[in-house]
């Protein structure tokens, strides 16, 4: 059983998490549901708790 709510992200995996493309760190929208990485301009979604870190994948933000 984990300890974060099911729409959540695991904090100890947003550590560790990096934009495939810069090898930044990324930031959690919780609104968004969206790992945004700064450097690439990329919001990438997450689906059920699950990051999708594929750039085809990601939208782009100004």
């Amino acid at each position: 059983m984990t300890d974060h709510p099911a729409d959540s992200v695991d904090p100890k995996l947003l550590e560790i998490l990096v934009c495939p493309l810069t090898k930044t760190p990324l930031e959690y929208d919780a609104e968004n549901q969206e790992l945004i990485s700064r450097a690439a301009k990329l919001a990438y979604p997450i689906r059920d708790g699950i990051p999708i870190m594929l750039p085809e994948e990601a939208r782009r933000i100004d």
